[in-house]
């Protein structure tokens, strides 16, 4: 017999009254958020946490496990250009204790978000071209799905910069969800005139 889940991870395939069914037929799923220091990525592990949560948080009154939150960080190679002949076992110590408190900070933020919604969560942090990593992080772990924020370019600046989301979308092995910036409603901007 096959079984449908559906975004939420519940059975499209039959419904039934009883909670106990219901339960048995959630899919818990392993997603990976790709985060970095961007508003864009923030709001796209808080659309997973607040939509997602069915299918990835534990449910310890029924005794069922949860899915799996990875969220990888990617640190881009661009000290290779700066320091060519050492890599980055050269690079100078200021400059890598600057970058580790920044992904300590960026972590700390984003387990944040996750605490309270009893998600497991793992994280990774990678070194190389983010789009390619990312990827391969997919391609290693086994997720279900990536889920990675929109930065919002124009086509030509995606045309010339490229962007992460457009390539991960066309060769992530999972599947993937973009997710927009959230809209400013016409209410909080009446709000803010008012505040004027």
């Amino acid at each position: 017999m096959e079984t449908y889940v559906d975004a939420i991870g519940e059975d499209t395939a039959a419904t039934t009254t009883t909670e106990t069914a219901t339960n048995k037929n959630k899919k818990k799923l392993k997603v990976m958020v790709a985060i970095d220091e961007s508003k864009n990525s923030f709001d796209a592990l808080e659309w997973v946490v607040d939509h997602l949560r069915v299918v990835i948080s534990a449910e310890p009154e029924t005794g069922q496990e949860g899915g799996l939150l990875t969220l990888v960080h990617v640190h881009p190679t661009y000290l290779q250009y700066i320091y060519p002949s050492g890599g980055t076992d050269s690079v100078p110590e200021p400059m890598r204790k600057a970058r580790e408190e920044s992904t300590t900070n960026l972590f700390t933020r984003a387990l944040e978000i996750c605490r309270g919604k009893m998600v497991k969560t793992e994280t990774m942090i990678l070194e190389g071209d983010p789009k390619e990593m990312i990827c391969q992080a997919v391609e290693q772990t086994h997720v279900d799905l990536l889920v990675v924020g929109s930065r919002g370019l124009g086509m030509i600046k995606r045309a010339f910069l490229g962007s992460v989301s457009d390539y991960c979308a066309q060769h992530a092995k999972c599947p993937i969800l973009i997710v927009r910036p959230p809209r400013e409603t016409s209410t909080s901007s009446t709000k803010e005139l008012k505040s004027k």
